[in-house]
């Protein structure tokens, strides 16, 4: 079997397990459903079933589907995902290869449920900078990165797996004293996030790191936790 379809296999077994083994399989379905940018319609239409009848199943108003049309079902993600460039297939690639170093990647999660860019900029005291008009857009995950040695030692290929499953997400950067290389480092990988977020003793943000935001049109914020320990914990409590 060709690698690639090794890996697509390996990648629908992880998804449909967590689907199924889920304590709320509904949310489940939806989360991957959204992470994969399907629409309830575009499920159903390659399923050749109504959209009445996912909207059911991810409202929980119908029981949970057994684990034949869940494979159906995340068979017709993957193929949606090929026919669009493969996007979360190739994160899922990074993920099942080597570990970043956790002195680097401090922490990495998925939500259960998507957040908007206001209720991440509450939970964990934030700031915006560049982009109060997209904090609407809503985020699945984040990334908490040591800035400097992110900077310093991670290759192209390894600042790829910072964004997880998705791009839609936080990277938030510590250690930040004035935020210009995080931008510049984002920038120049050419995948845009949903959220910068920056923390550590900042007394202002550069210029050049504001004006790369305001072009990529990525919201910019400083976070005012004062530990990093503290701003984990806060948002680990969004990501329960």
């Amino acid at each position: 079997m060709p690698e690639e379809d090794l890996i697509k296999n390996k990648v629908g077994r992880w998804i449909a397990g967590d689907i199924t083994l889920s304590s709320e399989p509904s949310r489940a379905l939806k989360r991957w459903r959204e992470i994969f940018g399907m629409s309830q319609t575009e499920l159903a239409k390659s399923l050749k079933i109504s959209p009445s009848v996912i909207s059911d199943y991810e409202s929980g108003r119908r029981k949970s589907p057994g684990i034949a049309v869940i494979k159906r079902i995340v068979d017709s993600f993957i193929e949606n995902d090929r026919r669009h460039g493969g996007r979360v297939i190739r994160a899922f690639v990074h993920m099942f290869g080597d570990q970043l170093p956790t002195d680097i990647v401090l922490d990495i999660r998925e939500f259960e449920e998507p957040v908007t860019g206001e209720e991440m900029c509450r939970a964990i005291d934030g700031k915006t900078v560049v982009g109060k008009e997209l904090l609407d857009q809503r985020l699945f995950g984040y990334t908490v990165i040591d800035s400097i040695r992110a900077v310093v030692e991670l290759s192209a290929e390894e600042f790829m797996r910072l964004y997880g499953l998705t791009t839609e997400r936080a990277l938030i950067f510590t250690r930040v004293t004035i935020g210009r290389s995080p931008m510049v480092a984002v920038k120049v990988r050419g995948i845009t996030p949903g959220m910068v977020v920056l923390h550590g003793k900042l007394k202002r943000v550069d210029k050049l790191g504001i004006k790369i935001a305001e072009s990529l049109r990525v919201p910019l914020v400083v976070s005012r936790v004062p530990t990093v320990k503290g701003l984990i914990e806060r948002l680990r409590k969004i990501s329960a």
